[in-house]
């Protein structure tokens, strides 16, 4: 099985191919269209700022290569948030494979700042990628903007208020958290995502 790995100047790509490589398939890390296209299964990563991450995809026409695959594409952290319509982050129209809104979290809690980082429940789970997850498991997350839910939501977590923690629609999956640091629970959506 060919697992791309796209590159671009916000992917996080190490950690991602080591939870692969722990699970027996070494990935390609690539920003190449052809090798892109021709991939079996496509996750595109990030970790890092909105607007400048979406002006990379476009001088690269990566933005309408993501668009147009067809293979299961699994976006991660700012992957999902890029794959979203909108981004309050720099006023950033985004990739729009998934028609929700990127916005701003807002503390009004001593308790609770923000970015949220660390561990978190997922509930609401739904669909293939939570197979064999289960409702509440524990995901790590590290984010300061959330993706509003909506008919996409496949799974919800709960910080200052309710979103989503995951989508899907067709063949694109994503995930707020980060599957590769989130331990056993984590490692079940990417052994997921692969058997697709």
């Amino acid at each position: 099985m060919k697992v791309v790995i796209i590159k671009y100047n916000a992917g996080n790509v190490r950690s991602v191919s080591f939870a692969l490589e722990r699970l027996g398939i070494v990935p390609v890390i690539s920003d190449d269209i052809e090798l892109i296209r021709t991939a079996d299964k496509v996750i595109f990563p990030g970790v890092g700022q909105a607007s400048s991450a979406m002006k990379y995809l476009k001088e690269r026409k990566l933005d309408l290569v993501i668009t147009s695959l067809k293979q299961p594409v699994l976006g991660i952290c700012l992957g999902m948030q890029l794959m979203c319509s909108y981004s309050e982050e720099g006023e950033t129209s985004c990739l729009g494979i998934f028609d929700q809104k990127v916005l701003k979290f807002i503390s009004n809690s001593n308790e609770l700042k923000v970015p949220q980082m660390g561990w978190n429940n997922i509930h609401e789970l739904k669909g293939p990628l939570f197979k064999s997850v289960k409702e509440n498991d524990y995901m790590y997350f590290v984010h300061g903007y959330y993706v509003e839910k909506g008919e996409h939501t496949i799974a919800t977590t709960d910080y200052l208020l309710s979103y989503s923690s995951a989508l899907q629609k067709n063949n694109f999956y994503a995930v707020q958290f980060h599957p590769e640091k989130s331990a056993v629970a984590g490692q079940q959506v990417i052994t997921n995502f692969l058997k697709l």
